[in-house]
């Protein structure tokens, strides 16, 4: 692995971010203006798991799994406006909320809730109206939803549960019609072990998910040691685990049939995020330390097999991915979530994706981050990258380009 200087930040080979700025996805309004400095941080109200923008910028609902001074997760409503931050309020959730996602009308903020799915009015959560949420579908038992996503027309929701080893696919005007209570499921698919994951390509056709440890009845060799011990010469003890892919389509008319391929993928892939083009899956191996890509056509079809396109060892347990520049670089969060404490600061790696493809030394920078970098996220505009630090409860604001100039000169 290429060691970089200990600098504040370490940039220098990426110089295509700041080579010009991505056309503007939204707007330009008063939201998007840039900070004083190029990286702010926020502290929050807990701890900070997913954050998630708005089309216009102006807002960011940040999960947080635990609250302070109180049981249980919340909703974090940041304002972002003239180059600051600022916490709003904070809606508090049954359970322990990670991943969410915000319908692409804007309307709904979907939430994984530990052992609920809850769904909040987006437009209430802005004017801090009483009662934005709309309801929980989920028991309460012990599932652990952790990741959602929805497809491109808002019509399903998809949403993996860790503990239960399925992903559960949700018809949205079914549930609206239901109050949220319980309706509208369509599919339950059963995949691996702890699936994370959750990556619908861009028309939509293929569904993508990881899982960090093979089932049994795959009979795939132990070849991964446990993570949450740093002995060395600790024997395996578990199977790598997977990349899952179903068709999506068939998924709708039987979920029996929708599955099309499963892949190793290193130990422990958690997170999947695919490049802008939808050629290639990106995936963190938190139990090797690195970041993996593969082709994602061929993960799709028979070929799976010969997907890899190539891997590099970035930092401590990396979880989440960010493409950034048009799909030029990665950004990969370090978390050392086995070793670290709250003043554990690890860094974000960065990638440079066409070295990663082509065998090159494909790490050419760090970004400073906090304890626990978790999540990862590009506004709608291309020019910000936000991070949830989970262990030192702050949330990460970084102008893409203004970082790689500092380091370009």
């Amino acid at each position: 692995m290429v060691r970089l200087p200990a600098a504040p930040i370490v940039l220098a080979a990426l110089v295509t971010i700041a080579a010009t700025a991505r056309t503007v996805a939204a707007q330009d309004t008063d939201c998007n203006a840039p900070a004083k400095d190029a990286i702010v941080n926020l502290e929050m109200p807990g701890r900070p798991f997913e954050p998630v923008a708005t089309a216009d910028g102006c807002w960011i609902f940040v999960t947080l799994t635990q609250r302070d001074g109180g049981s249980g997760g919340a909703v974090a409503v940041v304002r972002r406006t003239g180059g600051s931050l600022s916490i709003a309020r904070t809606i508090p959730l049954k359970d322990a909320p990670t991943g969410a996602v915000l319908t692409h009308d804007g309307r709904l903020l979907v939430v994984a809730d530990g052992g609920y799915l809850a769904f909040l009015d987006a437009a209430r959560l802005e004017r801090g109206d009483d009662d934005p949420v709309l309801g929980y579908m989920g028991s309460g038992s012990p599932v652990g939803f952790i990741y959602a996503t929805v497809t491109s027309d808002d019509r399903y929701l998809i949403a993996s549960a860790e503990r239960a080893a399925a992903l559960v696919v949700i018809d949205l005007d079914s549930a609206r019609a239901g109050g949220f209570k319980d309706r509208g499921v369509v599919a339950k698919l059963d995949v691996g072990n702890a699936p994370i994951a959750v990556t619908l390509s861009a028309d939509d056709r293929f569904l993508f998910t990881t899982s960090e440890v093979a089932r049994p009845e795959w009979n795939w060799p132990r070849s991964c040691r446990p993570e949450n011990r740093n002995v060395r010469g600790d024997a395996p003890n578990h199977s790598q685990g997977a990349i899952i892919v179903f068709d999506f389509s068939l998924v709708l008319r039987d979920p029996s049939q929708g599955s099309i391929a499963r892949i190793p993928a290193g130990c422990s892939p958690v997170r999947l995020v695919l490049s802008p083009d939808g050629a290639v899956a990106y995936v963190s191996a938190r139990g090797d330390n690195t970041l993996l890509a593969f082709d994602a056509q061929r993960l799709a079809s028979a070929d799976g097999a010969h997907s890899s396109l190539g891997q590099v060892e970035v930092g401590v347990a990396p979880v989440g991915i960010a493409v950034v520049d048009g799909g030029r670089g990665v950004v990969v969060t370090s978390s050392n979530r086995f070793g670290g404490g709250a003043g554990d600061h690890q860094p974000l790696t960065v990638v440079d994706a066409s070295r990663l493809r082509n065998g090159g030394l494909a790490v050419v920078g760090t970004i400073p981050a906090g304890a626990f970098p978790r999540e990862l996220r590009v506004t709608a505009d291309g020019r910000t990258l936000l991070a949830t630090n989970f262990g030192s409860r702050s949330l990460e604001m970084i102008d893409l380009a203004r970082v790689a100039a500092t380091t370009a000169h």
